[in-house]
Parts: structure tokens; C-alpha cells; sequence
């Protein structure tokens, strides 16, 4: 794939859930000022419907207004690919860097858990939350927090419809995967499990079994989470963040945030 749109691809970034990241050159008619965007183009064939409904939910996102989320640029459709384009950030994500201090993957959990908040304030949970969808900015903030692709309003009856790859539901919590709502509660497992992963480099379910997409399940669903943290006070944030009992969990992601944040005072 060469291009989408008036979008020309520099080179892959990767593939996630539901779709492939593209580096390309900004088209003018955007009017920004830098040279490269990012661009997810889903995998699925789809029709105008789903396009109103993508472009409908980038817009809830994009009213957040807040600095912990990546900056949207376009979306757009041609010949049933849907597409969007983010602000690129080339230092890449949690799960792509290395040597940073723990300070840094702290105040960069912390800043994608604001972003969540700013979501969650609008009824909006991202349902995708882990070390790839983490960006790292390079300034202030420190890190974004980004890809749509699962996310969607908070609402009685929601139901895992899609999985993706198994790697993925490390970073899942359990009670979605048992049909629960996701919310506030299951973005904020996501943030503890990536803290997690981020500070140790072990996934809080290290023993997830690769092969088999029922035995992984079986396994999120009867095994506690682990945590290896060093830091007595991160491992009990991500402790509690992780509890079994959603009510026992931080009450909202911006707490969750000031709780990382005390710990750099």
C-alpha cells in the first residue's frame, strides 16, 4: 500500500487492533505545520454508515480538548477503507522504548491516565489501554494517549465484540472479558497493568497462553494479576488499580494520576 487519499506512506509503523499505522507527508490542505501525520487505516471493508460512525466518535474524542490525548487531524474513507490521521510522534510508545528512567514511564503513565479521565468526563471509554497506545511526546506532557480503535461510549449492555491479537489481553480486564461494561473501572486496570509492564518489562499475565485464544481466556479469567513492581508505593497503586472488585479500584483516572504523581514528589 503506497497511499490513501491525498496521504503518500513514508514507511509502516505497525499493526494493532483492527487496522495498520502509516508515517505520511501531511497533506497541504491540512494546514499544519508538520511535515509528517500518522495514519491508522482499519482493516475491515466498510460502509458510509460506518464512516458516520467513526467520524462521529473522533469527534467526541477530539472535544475532550485535552493535552494527555494525540491531536486529530482528518478522517476519511476510499473504496470501503476507513482511515484516520493523528499528529506523529516519532519517539514512539511505552512498549517500543527503552532506557528510560522510572520517573519517565511514570509521568508518562500518568499523563495517558488524564487523557482517560478527560474521555471518561465525556461518557467515553477507551477499552484499549497499554504500552502501545502510550506515545511519547518529548515534552509537555510527556506522553499521549491514543488509538480509537475500541473505543466507545459508556453504556448499559456492552459486550466484547472483537478480541484482536492474544498479546492483547494482558492488558484487558477481566470482568470485560466476562461481559461487563467497560467504564471508568476497566480503563483504569488497563493503566495499572501497563505501569506494570512498563516498569519491569513483565506483562501482568506472564504465563498467557499464546496458542489458543479459549486458553488465554481461561487463563485471564482464573488467574490473579501480577505484580513485580519494586517500589513499594507504585505496587500498591497498581495493586489497587488491578483489585478483582471494581469498587476497590481508584475511583476515577485523574485520581489514579495524582496517586503516580505523589509518588515523584
Amino acid at each position: 500500500m503506497r497511499r490513501i487519499a491525498d496521504y503518500e506512506f513514508v514507511r509502516e509503523l505497525g499493526s494493532g487492533n483492527y487496522g495498520t499505522y502509516w508515517v505520511a507527508r501531511t497533506p497541504p490542505r491540512l494546514a499544519v505545520a508538520d511535515e509528517f501525520c500518522a495514519v491508522k487505516v482499519l482493516a475491515a471493508q466498510a460502509s458510509g454508515d460506518a464512516f458516520k460512525r467513526m467520524v462521529n466518535e473522533l469527534k467526541l474524542f477530539a472535544s475532550a480538548q485535552s493535552d494527555c490525548l494525540v491531536k486529530l487531524f482528518d478522517a476519511g474513507h476510499e473504496d470501503g477503507q476507513l482511515f484516520y490521521a493523528a499528529q506523529y510522534h516519532p519517539r514512539g510508545s511505552l512498549a517500543e522504548a527503552r532506557g528510560l528512567t522510572d520517573e519517565e514511564v511514570v509521568r508518562a503513565v500518568a499523563d495517558a491516565a488524564r487523557g482517560a479521565h478527560a474521555l471518561h468526563e465525556l461518557g467515553v471509554a477507551h477499552r484499549d489501554i497499554k504500552p502501545a497506545n502510550i506515545l511519547l511526546t518529548g515534552s509537555t506532557p510527556v506522553a499521549v494517549l491514543s488509538d480509537l480503535g475500541l473505543a466507545q461510549r459508556l453504556s448499559p449492555g456492552q459486550t466484547v465484540t472483537g478480541l484482536g491479537p492474544i498479546g492483547t489481553l494482558a492488558f484487558m480486564e477481566p470482568g470485560v472479558a466476562r461481559g461487563l461494561p467497560a467504564g471508568r473501572a476497566s480503563d483504569i486496570w488497563g493503566l495499572a497493568a501497563t505501569l506494570q509492564s512498563a516498569l519491569t518489562g513483565v506483562d501482568p499475565f506472564p504465563a498467557l497462553p499464546g496458542t489458543s485464544l479459549v486458553h488465554a481466556l481461561q487463563h485471564l479469567l482464573n488467574t490473579p494479576p501480577t505484580v513485580t513492581i519494586r517500589d513499594s508505593r507504585l505496587a500498591e497503586i497498581a495493586r489497587r488499580g488491578m483489585a478483582e472488585d471494581r469498587g476497590d479500584r481508584w475511583p476515577t483516572a485523574g485520581e489514579f494520576a495524582e496517586a503516580l504523581e505523589g509518588t515523584l514528589r
